[in-house]
């Protein structure tokens, strides 16, 4: 089973492309700060979309194996477009309502002794649609040249 796993050329091909988008995201944020976080390595949001990236390496990848008129790749291409929904709209507003909740919990124990409050909520969630293209290329790229036809 195992053999067969690393033998799926589809698989490899997503798995990389999300590798890649992740190694940029490193590169970007080392570029901004001047300092490596190794951290970006596996956090989401950011430039470009790594989520949009691996599903779309692996709708191509399925077009590129199957044929773009296949029923597999209507399935991987609709979960893709759907991940892409997600990142621009649901992760995106929810990442700006944990900014508004920590600015709320922040001004709150400013002003007051009684609550505490330990966490910060995360705010990086979701993807801008740049992000989000970026993310389609990369994974478009990949899916074509990790899958021959």
């Amino acid at each position: 089973m195992l053999g067969e796993l690393m033998r799926n050329r589809i698989l490899g091909a997503a798995i990389l492309s999300w590798f890649i988008a992740q190694l940029i995201k490193l590169i970007i944020a080392w570029y901004g700060s001047g300092n490596v976080d190794f951290s970006k390595l596996t956090s989401s949001g950011g430039m470009p979309s790594s989520h949009t990236s691996f599903t779309m390496a692996l709708a191509v990848g399925v077009g590129q194996a199957y044929g773009y008129d296949s029923a597999l790749f209507a399935i991987s291409a609709v979960f893709s477009f759907v991940v892409m929904y997600d990142a621009t709209n649901v992760r995106l507003e929810a990442g700006k309502q944990a900014q508004v909740l920590n600015k709320l919990v922040e001004n709150i124990q400013f002003n007051s002794n009684i609550f505490k409050f330990d966490v910060k909520l995360k705010e990086l969630l979701g993807h801008t649609p740049l992000q989000v293209l970026a993310g389609a290329i990369l994974g478009i790229i990949v899916g074509i040249y990790g899958v021959p036809r």
